[in-house]
Order: C-alpha cells, then sequence, then structure tokens
C-alpha cells in the first residue's frame, strides 16, 4: 500500500498498517503539524523526502526492519530531538541529507550494520554533541559534507573498518576536540576523488588531537581514502 499524505490537514499523530512494507517518497512531505508516528515491523525502506520538513515530528523510532533510509527522509525536521533504532537493526545505509538541518537532535547512535552515511547526511544538526558507532560497526563510508556545521560535536570516533571519508565531512565542526581513528593505518588524502594523494602518518592520526587539526582544517576539503 502506497502512504503519501502531503500536507497533512490538522492531524498530530499517525499510525500507519502493519501490512506497509515501504514508506515511499514523499509520503508525509511537509506534514507540518505531525508530531507522532508508529512505523511498523514490517517496514523495510523509508523513501526519499518521506518526511521532509515535519518540523512538529520530535522523535522517531525505526524498526530494525528497516535496511535503508533514503535521500532527504528527514530534511529539517527542526523539533526532532530523539532517533531510536531497533535492537538488532538491519540498516545499512543512510541517504544524503537524510537528518539535514534536524537542529534539535543532541545525540545519535548509528546501528552497527550500516556501511554508508550520505553527503550532508547529519550537516547543520547544529545541537548535536555525540554520534556513536555500533560496537562492531561495519561502517566504510563517510559522505562529503556527512557531519558539516555540526557545530556542538566535541569528539568522534572513526570506526575500523572505514576506507574513504568526503572532502569537508568535518568542515565547521568547530567544538569538536578529540577525533580517534580506530585504525590508524594507510590514510592518504587528495584533492580529487580517486587521485593518488599524500599519505597521512599513523603517528599524526594517532593522536586524537592532531586529527582534529587534519579533519577540520588542514585537509577539511581533501577526501580521504585508507588502503585495506
Amino acid at each position: 500500500e502506497r502512504y503519501f499524505i502531503k500536507n497533512l490537514d490538522g492531524s498530530s499523530e499517525i499510525e500507519i498498517d502493519s501490512s506497509c512494507t515501504q514508506i515511499y517518497q514523499y509520503a508525509f512531505w511537509y506534514c507540518t503539524s505531525l508530531t507522532s508516528i508508529t512505523i511498523p515491523a514490517s517496514v523495510t525502506s523509508i523513501g526519499d523526502n518521506a518526511f521532509e520538513n515535519c518540523e512538529s515530528l520530535t522523535s522517531i523510532t525505526i524498526p530494525e526492519s528497516v535496511t535503508s533510509i533514503g535521500d532527504n527522509a528527514f530534511y529539517r525536521c527542526t523539533s526532532l530531538t530523539s532517533i531510536t533504532f531497533g535492537e538488532n537493526s538491519q540498516l545499512t545505509s543512510i541517504g544524503d541529507f537524510a537528518f539535514y538541518g534536524c537542529d534539535s537532535l543532541t545525540s545519535i547512535t548509528i546501528p552497527e550494520n550500516v556501511t554508508s552515511i550520505g553527503s550532508w547526511a547529519f550537516s547543520n544538526c547544529t545541537n548535536l554533541t555525540s554520534v556513536t558507532f555500533g560496537e562492531n560497526s561495519q561502517l566504510t563510508s563517510i559522505g562529503s559534507n556527512t557531519f558539516n556545521n555540526c557545530t556542538s560535536l566535541t569528539s568522534i570516533t572513526i570506526p575500523e573498518n572505514v576506507t574513504s571519508i568526503g572532502h569537508s565531512a568535518f568542515e565547521g565542526c568547530t567544538s569538536l576536540s578529540s577525533a580517534t581513528f580506530e585504525n590508524v593505518n594507510g590514510w592518504s588524502v587528495s584533492m580529487t576523488e580517486g587521485e593518488v594523494g599524500t599519505e597521512i602518518s599513523a603517528e599524526d592520526l594517532s593522536d586524537t588531537a592532531t586529527a582534529v587539526t587534519y579533519l577540520t582544517d588542514t585537509y577539511v576539503t581533501f577526501y580521504w581514502t585508507r588502503e585495506q
């Protein structure tokens, strides 16, 4: 069944039927009065722009059945304070601009099965202070501008399996004071994606303060890649 409830008139709560397997693109686009929604365990994907500009939505629980969150899915959900993922979340991808401008969000834990986070996914989440990755994180790719202008973010750990970080991923993270690379070996940076770049020493990246300087200043506009 397709759900498309653009500009929901006056309703603040929605419960989706348990037979629904997908929330299609633009399904709740600009439903500015929506404060609460229950996503059933049958849903496997949340489409592009599905909850874009749902500016009254305060919290969301993503069931463990969901494997993908589309581009712009929660774009500018400015009242969103809490995102909870199912305990055994099967989520593997977070799309471009997925949580862009969610400036009430203070913390998030990225499920361990996520392998890629899209460009600008958490950009301009200006009150985001904590980003945590699952203990056995399978993350390999952090997109360009992913955490751009997260001005309250104080620390970050780059999981062991990450092999690419896009340009400007941490640009404007003015409160960032500690960056921990779980794997400090084999990193290089280049101005153009795919180019052979300048190697970064493991010793430098082992120092959490130096790593911050490289991510937010020295090599902020570079593409980062790690040889496996």
